[in-house]
């Protein structure tokens, strides 16, 4: 069964995710601020991470962005539960490294049925071979990507989107296309999440790579176009 480790300042809200993600049969750890979180997740090593976003001394946008930075967690599966539902706060967690968002209050049955939905992307096959584009080497099988030879940490929504992308250069995908093969039917996202994630990869891989198609998606092309 798969490894869940919640960050809440909230004692109460700990104690009901524990106690209902026990039933569950997941293995479960919490912390109740974000660097006692940030140390058991070195330890625990778990699957998702649930984390709240208003903490005192350190939010979880900086423990987000903290553990993105840990070698072997650029992969792991990271969902902000918080009461904070404006837009500015979803896209400052997606630009951390998030994967989802879910908005407090959450019925317990409504947030086991998101998370198992977030796991089963963890669980979907990814394709094994390397793929080789000019300066950039995408690793489907360890979810590693290299420029002129050096690692890139990149979110697990990045890698895909990224991967997604390169593997049909030059073809066009639609934003509809895009939202189903990375985020899946079980999650509803928006326009803006693709957009956050298009703009976190160009920072990170150069912005001749992946183009803009006005009213319909995005395209990867190779830096030589």
């Amino acid at each position: 069964m798969s490894s869940i480790l919640i960050i809440d300042d909230e004692i109460d809200i700990l104690e009901i995710l524990k106690y209902n993600l026990l039933k569950e049969g997941f293995e479960v750890e919490v912390a109740s601020n974000g660097l006692e979180g940030i140390a058991i997740a070195k330890s625990f090593k778990p699957d998702l991470i649930i984390l709240d976003v208003m903490m005192p001394q350190m939010d979880g946008i900086e423990v987000c962005e903290a553990i993105r930075k840990i070698p072997g967690f650029e992969s792991t599966l990271i969902c902000f539960l918080t009461a904070r539902g404006e837009d500015y706060s979803q896209i400052a967690g997606l630009d951390a490294g998030a994967d989802d968002y879910i908005s407090k209050p959450v019925k317990p049955r409504v947030l086991i049925s998101r998370i198992n939905a977030i796991l089963r992307r963890k669980s979907a096959p990814v394709q094994p071979e390397n793929e080789v584009i000019e300066d950039l080497v995408i690793n489907r099988e360890k979810y590693l990507v290299y420029k002129n030879g050096e690692p890139l940490h990149l979110p697990k929504k990045e890698f895909e989107l990224l991967a997604l992308l390169a593997s049909r250069p030059d073809i066009v995908f639609e934003r509809d296309q895009i939202l189903e093969k990375v985020w899946g039917s079980d999650i509803v996202v928006g326009d803006r999440t693709i957009d956050v994630h298009v703009r976190k990869l160009r920072e990170k891989i150069g912005g001749n790579y992946i183009k803009t198609v006005k009213g319909i998606g995005y395209k990867f092309e190779s830096s030589s176009k």
